[in-house]
């Protein structure tokens, strides 16, 4: 099983940046999807989650500029960021609750977003 992100890069502040990623391999269900990130010195954070029927979950410091979608057929998660700031920069990483043998986390290498003039 892989989880592979896409779509990272560098962006000046108020622009916008679409992360995707797929997962991949033997899959008997692809559970919660979500993103996380990781600024330098700082612990993982949280930014959004999505369940498989569509319930979403997302950090306060995210909501009304970042929306998390998923399509199931395709096996992907999206998060499209807007009113992109300096403090978002960050590492973000894909993570997928998966059901192979048994029901466990798999996450992704990361994806750097650089938001800076």
């Amino acid at each position: 099983v892989r989880v592979e992100e896409s779509g990272g890069g560098l962006v000046q502040p108020g622009g916008s940046l679409r992360l995707s990623c797929v997962a991949s391999g033997s899959i008997f269900n692809l559970n919660e999807m979500g993103w996380y990130r990781q600024a330098p010195g700082e612990p993982r954070e949280l930014v959004a989650m999505i369940t498989r029927d569509g319930d979403t979950n997302y950090a306060d410091f995210v909501k009304g500029r970042f929306a998390i979608s998923r399509d199931n057929a395709k096996k992907m998660v999206y998060l499209q960021m807007g009113s992109l700031q300096p403090e978002d920069t960050a590492v973000y990483y894909c993570v997928a609750n998966i059901t192979t043998w048994k029901r466990e986390m798999y996450w992704g290498q990361g994806t750097q977003v650089t938001v800076s003039t």
